[in-house]
């Protein structure tokens, strides 16, 4: 499907699955990863849980893993903010 082509509900989708994949990463450290929300803007916002909470690494694990995940097979993701 291409970028303009795709509805914001199959791209909320296709964000959802793809959290959904990488969650075993971020479980597998004590923490948690949950979509809260696919913005119109291509901004997707997170909530990180447990083990994220406070750690140092967050950070690089929001920007390095999840979002670059994210805006390699999504072009339409411009970044991804926790909240």
């Amino acid at each position: 499907m291409t970028q303009t082509a795709r509805t914001h509900e199959s791209l909320s989708k296709e964000v959802a699955k793809i959290i959904a994949e990488l969650r075993p990463f971020v479980q597998g450290d004590g923490g948690d990863i949950e979509l809260v929300n696919v913005g119109d803007d291509g901004v997707v916002s997170v909530r990180l849980l447990g083990a994220c909470i406070g750690c140092p690494s967050s950070g690089m694990t929001l920007k390095m893993g999840v979002e670059q995940s994210l805006k390699d097979r999504l072009p339409e993701i411009k970044e991804v903010v926790c909240v």
